[in-house]
């Protein structure tokens, strides 16, 4: 290799780096290529950008099908600032982003289905909103029912390459988001009077009158401001 070609591959990287480090959002490999010299190889660029930025405090990522300069995850804790969320999403619009997540493409029947439950107008609007869900088309079935997914912004926002970095069911056993024990089902099993000298009356009472309140006061709201405007586009 030339001093001029080594050269010009530096003058290359640096630009790529500029052009990442000044995107507002992750770039697909073609809108690096439009921007640099006809028959650039760009993956072998960020390949070896990738490389450079290995050991550093910020990290080249791939973020589904695009890439991205993120804060390295060992000094992502120093960085960490608490501030006050206006709105946070409902249990509703949570159980609804799972459910997309795992089951993707999903119609709006199959969601209701696998959560038992209707779903509110103003669910889907605000995954939606947020940026976390996108439409993936129209299943080819009798009345062409949209399907929904996730989104990149979705993957950059929980750090996953892809949808297969989610964690399984291990995984989230281990880690205690899903209780291990057959002990709900032995509670359920118990008498109100049971029940109440252990305790948790009152807590699977509130807990599910919470819950029925969150669903109606969703589908009052959804009401009040008609028809989803995402479904009448599509």
């Amino acid at each position: 290799m030339t001093e001029d070609s080594m050269s010009d591959d530096s003058q290359l990287l640096c630009i790529l780096e500029a052009m990442l480090f000044a995107a507002s959002e992750p770039l697909t490999e073609a809108t690096m290529a439009s921007r640099l010299p006809e028959g650039t190889d760009v993956p072998a660029l960020l390949d070896e950008l990738s490389g450079h930025y290995a050991n550093r405090g910020v990290h080249l990522v791939r973020v589904g099908s695009k890439w991205a300069l993120r804060t390295a995850p060992d000094v992502a804790p120093a960085l960490r600032l608490e501030t006050e969320v206006p709105r946070k999403l409902s249990q509703a619009a949570l159980e609804t982003l799972a459910i997309i997540a795992y089951h993707q493409p999903v119609t709006r029947a199959e969601i209701e289905e696998i959560r038992g439950k209707s779903l509110s107008r103003g669910t889907l609007d605000t995954l939606l909103e947020a940026g976390w869900v996108r439409p993936k088309g129209r299943r080819r079935t009798p009345g062409r029912p949209v399907t929904w997914g996730t989104s990149d912004e979705f993957l950059d926002q929980f750090g996953l390459e892809s949808v297969e970095d989610l964690p399984g069911i291990e995984e989230l056993k281990a880690s205690g988001l899903i209780d291990q024990s057959p002990a709900i089902t032995a509670y359920a099993r118990l008498s109100t009077d049971a029940r109440r000298a252990l305790g948790i009356e009152d807590t699977m009472s509130e807990a599910s009158t919470d819950e029925e309140a969150e669903e109606s006061n969703e589908y009052a709201e959804g009401e009040n401001e008609g028809p989803s405007s995402v479904e009448e586009e599509l």
